[in-house]
């Protein structure tokens, strides 16, 4: 019997030693993992930031006929905030019959942040037009534009100007001639009237 409990006592105490010494190295693995687990998700959100920065920087630009001889530009961030600071803007276009139009500097308009607008510089007919925009808001944008003639405003219709009838100064002495007929006659009337009563 008591050898048995010292055998027991030797595996007791092997076993004790054993989990004693694997348990630093257990620990050191759990705290690599952890390690590891925390490195990759800094990674991860290094990343998110660096995408989401891209697209902040980046431009949408929208290209569109003005409705006559002109493009207008209208430029805001990729993500939907609009444009504060003004950017270079070149426009380069290819018309009919092989025309070619640009570089163009775009200027800024008072119309609103980020409106760009070109002028008249295309003849009639259908554009492909091309806007660019350098580092550091990098972006291109293409479109299909169709140029017109621009609309002269419609020549004023005659306003025709009428002259009353008999108008004017000579409208006033018809009344004044009638009534001194009226007159004329009213005194004849008395005249004849009291030259019978004399005769009587």
């Amino acid at each position: 019997m008591t050898g048995i409990r010292k055998v027991l006592a030797a595996v007791f105490v092997g076993l004790a030693l054993t989990v004693t010494a694997a348990a630093p190295a257990a620990a050191q693995a759990a705290q690599a993992a952890q390690a590891a687990q925390a490195a990759q998700a800094t990674q991860w959100a290094q990343a998110a930031q660096a995408a989401r920065a891209a697209r902040a920087d980046k431009l949408k630009l929208t290209v569109a006929g003005d409705g006559a001889q002109g493009v207008t530009i209208q430029a805001s961030y990729a993500d939907g905030r609009r444009l504060e600071q003004v950017v270079r803007l070149v426009l380069t276009a290819t018309g009919p019959d092989g025309q070619r139009v640009g570089p163009v500097q775009l200027e800024p308009q008072p119309e609103g942040h980020g409106f760009y607008s070109s002028g008249p510089v295309l003849s009639t007919g259908t554009w492909k037009v091309t806007v660019n925009s350098p580092a550091p808001l990098q972006s291109k944008a293409t479109a299909t534009v169709q140029a017109k003639a621009a609309q002269s405003p419609p020549a004023a219709e005659p306003v025709a100007v009428t002259r009353p009838v008999d108008g004017g100064a000579g409208t006033g002495w018809w009344p004044f001639a009638a009534a001194g007929l009226v007159l004329v006659a009213a005194a004849m009337g008395v005249a004849m009237l009291f030259g019978r009563r004399r005769t009587d």
